[in-house]
């Protein structure tokens, strides 16, 4: 898997450098916003790391840039503590995100765990045979994409998961802690709004109702369910 790592913390990336390319990924970074998202945008790499504070131009505002045209999936690096910058993050479209100082092996756990979602530019895409069709929703579970009334809708790999966690079990409410345990690989952490900001995009991208009842519902201090009139 070929890694790019945005920060321009110079003597992080070299330590991260060596450790991934032990785990076995091809590593490649950028030290100034700009540079790395006309890196990012080149398409020549299969995964995103990337910090919020960069010279040049922020992290935030490189994802948003990049959303327009790629969905190579990105993990965000956020300063321990800065809810803010994490919502932000995740509402213009990151994957996941990690609370700096962290531990490199819970880093590697991450990147799995998104791979394991089943995005492109990991040897290809997963060959799952079938589809999902929830009123005006279709999932196409071999090549994970969606359509609503026949137009395709964008998703991240996160995105796509969540939506699938939810119509296999349609008109079943699903807990949040079990939402996060399948679709983000992780449990969730204390004041972790992670789950809830994805629904957030996912009602955005795909309506908030459909034939007038609410298409996804949120049932209060338990978790989700995908409805169908």
């Amino acid at each position: 898997m070929r890694i790019l790592i945005i920060d321009d913390d110079t003597e992080l990336c070299d330590l991260l450098t060596e450790y991934l390319t032990q785990e076995g990924f091809t590593i490649s970074t950028c030290h100034d916003g700009q540079q790395g998202l006309t890196t990012a945008l080149a398409g020549q790499h299969d995964f995103v790391i990337l910090d919020v504070m960069l010279p040049g131009c922020s992290g935030i505002d490189l994802l948003r840039q990049l959303r327009r045209t790629s969905a190579v999936p990105v993990l965000m690096l956020t300063a321990r503590g800065d809810a803010v910058d994490r919502i932000v993050g995740l509402e213009m479209g990151a994957d996941d995100y990690l609370p700096k100082p962290f531990d490199p092996r819970e880093l590697v756990a991450r990147i799995r765990a998104i791979h394991r979602r089943g995005e492109n530019g990991f040897g290809g895409r997963r060959t799952v045979p079938g589809k999902l069709t929830a009123d005006d929703i279709l999932l196409d579970l071999g090549t994970r994409t969606v359509f609503r009334n026949n137009a395709e809708v964008p998703l991240t790999a996160v995105e796509f998961s969540l939506l699938h966690a939810l119509i296999k079990r349609i008109g079943q409410v699903v807990n949040r802690e079990d939402l996060a345990q399948e679709v983000l690989g992780r449990k969730l952490e204390m004041f972790d709004r992670s789950i809830d900001v994805h629904i957030s995009s996912l009602r955005k991208k795909l309506g908030h109702h459909v034939n007038g009842i609410e298409r996804i519902k949120t049932v209060r201090s338990v978790g989700y369910m995908y409805t169908c009139s």
